[in-house]
Formats: C-alpha cells, sequence, structure tokens
C-alpha cells in the first residue's frame, strides 16, 4: 500500500503510506482563485480525469515575509509564499482510508490574516492519525484578496474559503475513512478567530460537530466603518478605486506588496477599539462580534496561553524595556478605562514588572478579553464547554517568551520533537518539555474530538472551572477573576 488511491467526489488522488498514517498533500477543495475570482466566493472545484497526484504540498496563499524580531517562527509561518495559483487545498492523514467512523478534525491555521500555510512544519497531522483520528488542515486565501473588505465583493473571502473545505470534508471524507457526523474544527490565532465566527455563520451550521478555539477572540472582528477604513487606504497604495473590479487585475506581488504597508491605520472609532491593537490591517469584517451571534449547538474547548503578549514583546526587546508609561499605553489602547485596567493588574501582580503587566494587557486585548466573552456567551447556551489556560513556559530569549501565543502548538500536535522547535531562538526554548505534557495535551484533544469532553469539568458562568496545563495540571474555578471582570 505505498501508493494508496481514493476516489473523491471530484476525482481520485493518489497519497502515500507514511509510518502510522496514509496522508494526501495538495488536493483542491476549491476552483483556482485568479484574476477577478480572487475576490469571488470560493467555488467548488471542477472534477477531473484519472489519478491525481496527491504526495506533495502545492503552492501556499500570497503573503509577505513575518518577522516578529530575534525569535525563530519559521516553523510556525511555514515556508511563506510558494507561488502558485491552485493554493486552495487540504491535506488528510489518515489511519486507514478502508476504516469508517473515524472521529475529524479539520486545522485552520494562524497568521494573523496575513500570513501561514497548512505547509508549516508543526502541522503534521500523523500524531493524529496514530491516535485514531483523520486529520484535515487547509489554505485559506489572506490579505487583500481573503480579508479586504471590497465594494463590489463578498466580505471575508478567507472565511468563506474554510466554510468551502468544510463542505468538501463534508462531501469527501468518509472516502479517507473519516465520520462526517463527527467533525471538530480547531484553529489557532487568527485561524481561532475564524473557527469562532464560524460559531456564528449559518452557512456553516451542520458541517461541524465540535469546535476547539486556542487563542483567538470572539471580539476579534473590524466593524464595516473600520475595515473601510482599510480599504481605502489599500487603494490610495494601488492608485485604484476602492471597488472589487478595480482590484481584479492587478498582479498578486502589487497586492502582497501593498499590504506590507498598510501598518498603522489608526482603527479606534467612537463605538469601537481596535481588536488588534495596531499588529494586523485585516481581520474579519463584521457587523455583530462573533461572541455576540453565536448560535451554534456544539461543543466547546477554549481557552489561551497565560502569556500571549511576550510574542509581540520579548523578541524585538520591548519586553525588558517596558515602562510604567508602556504599561499606561498599553491600557489606553485598548480599554475605555485605563487606569482602573492598570490599578487591577498591579492589583492582581503586586510583584509584576513593568515588562509583565505591559504583555499581561496587550494579551487579554488581543486575546483574552475575546476568549472570556465567547466561553461565557457560548456556556450560557451550551453546557459543553471546557475553558483552559496554558501555562508552561518556554526558556527561549533567556526565558523571557514564557507561556506565549503559539507555544502550545506543537504540544497540541505532540511535535514537540522536531529540531525547528528547539533552541534557544527557538518556539520551545533550550530545555526540553517535561517528558509527558505533549502526550497529555495531545491526548486531551483527541479526547475531546472523540467524545466531547477533554478530561475535565465544564465551564459554566458560576464555576468557570478552567483547567491549568503545565508540568502539573491543576483545575481551578476563575483563575483570573479580578482581570477578567474588567474587560466585560
Amino acid at each position: 500500500m505505498n501508493e494508496p488511491v481514493v476516489r473523491s467526489a471530484q476525482g481520485s488522488v493518489r497519497g502515500v503510506a507514511e509510518e502510522n498514517a496514509v496522508v494526501f498533500r495538495g488536493i483542491p477543495y476549491a476552483a483556482t482563485p485568479v484574476g477577478a475570482a480572487r475576490f469571488a466566493p470560493p467555488q467548488p472545484h471542477a472534477a477531473w480525469e484519472g489519478v491525481r497526484d496527491a504526495t506533495a504540498f502545492g503552492p501556499t496563499a500570497p503573503q509577505g515575509e513575518r518577522n516578529l524580531g530575534d525569535l525563530d517562527m519559521s516553523p510556525y509561518f511555514g515556508p511563506g509564499w510558494i507561488p502558485g495559483a491552485g493554493y486552495l487545498t487540504v491535506n488528510v492523514w489518515t489511519p486507514d482510508p478502508g476504516a469508517g467512523d473515524l472521529p475529524v478534525m479539520v486545522f485552520v491555521h494562524g497568521g494573523g490574516f496575513v500570513a501561514g500555510s497548512a505547509r508549516s512544519p508543526i502541522y503534521d497531522g500523523t500524531a493524529f492519525a496514530r491516535d485514531g483520528v483523520v486529520l484535515v488542515t487547509l489554505n485559506y486565501r489572506l490579505g487583500i484578496p481573503g480579508f479586504l473588505d471590497l465594494p463590489g465583493a463578498p466580505a471575508n473571502r478567507g472565511l468563506l474559503d474554510v466554510v468551502q473545505a468544510l463542505r468538501w470534508v463534508r462531501e469527501n471524507i468518509a472516502r479517507f475513512g473519516g465520520n462526517p457526523d463527527r467533525v471538530t474544527v480547531f484553529g489557532q490565532s487568527a485561524g481561532a478567530t475564524i473557527v469562532g465566527a464560524l460559531l456564528a455563520t449559518p452557512e456553516a451550521h451542520g458541517l461541524f460537530a465540535r469546535a476547539i478555539v486556542q487563542s483567538g477572540s470572539g471580539l476579534g472582528a473590524f466593524s464595516p466603518e473600520q475595515a473601510a477604513r482599510v480599504t481605502r487606504a489599500a487603494a490610495e497604495v494601488l492608485g485604484v478605486e476602492p471597488r472589487a473590479e478595480a482590484f481584479a487585475d492587478i498582479p498578486d506581488e502589487r497586492l502582497v506588496a501593498a499590504a506590507s504597508r498598510l501598518g498603522g491605520i489608526d482603527l479606534r472609532t467612537a463605538t469601537a477599539r481596535d481588536p488588534l491593537v495596531g499588529l494586523s490591517p485585516f481581520s474579519l469584517v463584521l457587523d455583530e462580534q462573533p461572541a455576540r451571534a453565536d448560535r451554534a449547538d456544539v461543543d466547546l474547548l477554549i481557552g489561551t496561553t497565560t502569556e500571549e503578549g511576550n510574542l509581540y514583546l520579548a523578541p524585538s526587546g520591548a519586553y525588558a524595556r517596558s515602562t510604567a508609561d508602556d504599561v499606561t499605553a498599553a491600557a489606553e489602547r485598548s480599554h475605555p478605562d485605563p487606569a482602573a485596567l492598570v490599578e487591577a493588574y498591579r492589583k492582581a501582580r503586586p510583584e509584576a514588572s513593568d515588562g509583565e503587566l505591559r504583555s499581561a494587557i496587550l494579551g487579554d486585548a488581543l486575546f483574552g478579553a475575546g476568549t472570556w466573552a465567547l466561553t461565557e456567551a457560548h456556556a450560557e447556551r451550551h453546557p459543553a464547554t471546557y475553558a483552559y489556560a496554558f501555562a508552561w513556559r518556554s526558556g527561549a530569549l533567556d526565558g523571557q517568551l514564557g507561556a506565549t501565543h503559539t507555544v502550545d502548538l506543537p504540544f497540541v500536535f505532540d511535535v514537540t520533537g522536531l529540531p525547528a522547535v528547539r533552541g534557544p531562538k527557538a518556539i520551545l526554548g533550550p530545555e526540553l518539555p517535561p517528558p509527558d505534557l505533549a502526550r497529555r495535551v495531545h491526548a486531551a484533544w483527541v479526547e475531546f474530538a472523540k467524545t466531547g469532553s477533554p478530561g475535565w469539568d465544564r465551564y459554566d458562568t458560576t464555576r468557570r472551572a478552567t483547567m491549568v496545563i503545565d508540568t502539573e495540571w491543576r483545575q481551578v474555578d476563575d483563575p483570573r477573576a479580578g482581570e477578567r471582570r474588567m474587560w466585560r
């Protein structure tokens, strides 16, 4: 079985049998988005004759380079832009295409809505297949083609791509051994914010039974007013009218270059703060935040790392250089009562440095507040809601990286042995993680996909039970109550 062949609804694909998994890479789930089609809803891919090779990853979405300073993030962002039109693809790891009724997990990558791909080495699905799960990863449109709000084009085209990929899963995954009624969609960072939005997207309802939101935000969408500012700025950079037809003939290279020049736009309005605090000019564009529009009847596992903001400060040296004025500035950018916010954080962390306080406020502005809001809203309607906080600290950058944004991913995918994630300037730092931590984290995610429970108490709006994941695991009720209440 070195070259297994599966007949999908669109045509046959040839994969490869690897240790613990049969893998199919680069299967198209939608038609190629070129020219004006880059700004149109995704369309199903046409059928093909013969057997299509699916043994190697395909191209990736157009994107610029991402550099976060003195930290090697290449295992997270992947190889960057690999040119090629047919990048709307899925990759499938399965224990056995001939099996039946296996649980399915569909992963949506992060990257600030402007970078990343399913080619990242962290997103290898072998461990999921080893443990009886069919794992699917996918690419979606990024940057201007994916998320710029253009008159004459549907909004949130990257989100529509994910919905189309879930339709492909619904139609085809039984042919790879999976059960289409046992699908868990999960994502991290921008991918998690997309998963949160799927809970509020009627077109996605019925395409998945469970969801996992890792370091996302149920309050992370731009308002139409905010998005219009980005659209005007992009049109000015490109010298065209802010309409879809004016963008249709612009080459991808120019769109990527223009996107890189959109930083620094002030998106604060009379009624809304910038949910990404200036870190990305792209997000979902919605009239109502997902945390307030969630209507999905699905099981939910949701959480953050405990030092999310360190990733945006430590690699550049800003963490160590932080002052009290920086703490105040972070609060002013993200909260209607900055003085009260700073007071609450100082009270909760009396021994904290200015760098720690600045990072904590930044991390909660980006991820914590929106995670609390989505958790609370979902738990009020759906009892199978589970919360976690990933607290294991990486020793990278002389210990300043800590339990930062993205550090949980190698544990979820059980790939902490990858050389690329180890070292003084790598995500996991120079020391070996606890030997069983990846096994336990990965097992909890798999158990949730199989049964709807990761193995700890449900979250409700009275106890707020949360599993703190570290070298030792401990369940805590409402672990950051004072800080959480400041973001209500």
